[in-house]
Formats: structure tokens, C-alpha cells, sequence
């Protein structure tokens, strides 16, 4: 879509220097089923930022930034999220700190029962590109049988090399029993650590405080 790449390219400034803003990114997406350039998505963007308080975030929604992208959209999605544990880095930073998931973040304390997001997002070392792709088919394929899982979309700041994954689970224990239990996930996790895949990485996990809105039609929490 012509009008959303122009508009990534234009409000890109605008957003980063929003009042509250911590980090921001515009991010294209992708089905993720190989995170090659063929799972583009170029309907479907997002705005993932990390705010200073959730009065700024608020004020964020009247902007003309924000409205000249509801204008654009025929539907969006927006969730509130606060970190539980989070590692690596970003761009060089920590954009929601280096939290250990025992320690609690951000209000949140001890155990979260309801639902949870994860962010992942790494940059592959030019030597392990191929080797990433040939491991993503199994994890994707099985991603998408898991039980809880809500949603999961791919997203990339570039076509090859700068991607990752957004998720949201119905709980805590739905997302470890993916990520810690499901085979084809815990053999790509050694593998990347074995073969130092990624010259940088980060893994965020966030309680689900409020969410608004449809994908695909419907209201991935309902």
C-alpha cells in the first residue's frame, strides 16, 4: 500500500519525538512462516513503543500522527502492555529494561494470571541467515497448533536480516509450554546459541492489561 509506506517514511520523526517517548519503532509485518521477503504483509504495520507514563501514551492517541493512520486503516489493534522480563538489547538499548521474571516490573508483581505478550527480535549474523531459515518452518508450523495462543504475527525493520515476533497467549504457562517444551523451538534455541546466530537479540515478555479493537475481524482476547 503506497499510502502506508509513505506514511512510515513521514511520521517515523514524528512519533520518536512525541511527548513520553522512551523508544519507538514502525514496523512492517509478515505471516512468518519463513521470514523471507514473500511473507510481507504490506497491509498490516505497527507501532510498538515503550512510553514514560500511561498519560502519555493517552495523549498519543489524539496526535496527528495517530489520526492520520486511523484515517488509512480498515481496522486496528491496540494493547496496553507492561513488562514482566525482559533481555537483550534493541537497537543497542534496553527499551523495557533488564528485568529478571522473578523480580516483577512496572506494578506488576509476583505471579500474572491472566493474559501475556512476548516480543522477540533479533538481527542475524550474515553467516547463520540461512541456517535461521531453514529453522523457522518447524517452529512456525508448530507456533500455530499451540494451545492459548491468541495471536502471533512476524515483523521486520528490514526485508532479510532484522525480524522478529509478536505473540499474545491466553496465559503465563500457555507461552513457557511453547517456548521452553515444544521440540522444534527448543532445538532452534540450541542451535542459535551454538552457532551465535544473532549479533543482536532480545526476548520481552508483558502482562496484557487492556486491549481494543480486531484482527482479522475479531478481537484476539474474546
Amino acid at each position: 500500500m503506497p499510502a502506508a509506506l509513505a506514511r512510515v517514511a513521514l511520521d517515523r520523526e514524528a512519533v520518536r519525538s512525541a511527548p513520553g517517548v522512551r523508544f519507538a519503532k514502525m514496523l512492517g509485518t509478515a505471516a512468518g512462516a519463513t521470514f523471507t521477503a514473500r511473507d510481507i504483509d504490506p497491509r498490516r504495520w505497527g507501532l510498538l513503543v515503550a512510553w514514560a507514563d500511561r498519560a502519555a501514551a493517552s495523549a498519543f492517541e489524539g496526535s496527528a500522527a495517530a489520526r492520520r493512520w486511523r484515517r488509512l486503516a480498515e481496522e486496528t489493534w491496540r494493547a496496553e502492555l507492561r513488562p514482566l522480563a525482559a533481555r537483550g538489547r534493541w537497537s543497542r538499548r534496553q527499551p523495557f529494561g533488564d528485568r529478571h521474571p522473578a523480580a516483577g516490573a512496572g506494578g506488576v508483581r509476583g505471579r500474572w494470571d491472566g493474559p501475556v505478550a512476548a516480543v522477540t527480535r533479533a538481527r542475524l549474523a550474515l553467516r547463520a541467515v540461512r541456517t535461521f531459515w531453514r529453522a523457522v518452518p518447524p517452529v512456525s508450523a508448530d507456533l500455530a497448533g499451540r494451545p492459548g495462543l491468541r495471536l502471533a504475527v512476524g515483523f521486520g525493520e528490514a526485508p532479510v536480516g532484522v525480524q522478529g515476533t509478536f505473540s499474545v497467549w491466553d496465559s503465563d504457562r500457555s507461552l513457557r509450554a511453547f517456548a521452553y517444551a515444544g521440540p522444534a523451538h527448543a532445538e532452534a534455541i540450541r542451535l542459535a546459541a551454538a552457532g551465535r546466530w544473532y549479533a543482536e537479540e532480545l526476548f520481552a515478555r508483558f502482562a496484557v492489561l487492556a486491549a481494543a479493537g480486531t484482527v482479522d475481524g475479531r478481537d484476539p482476547l474474546a
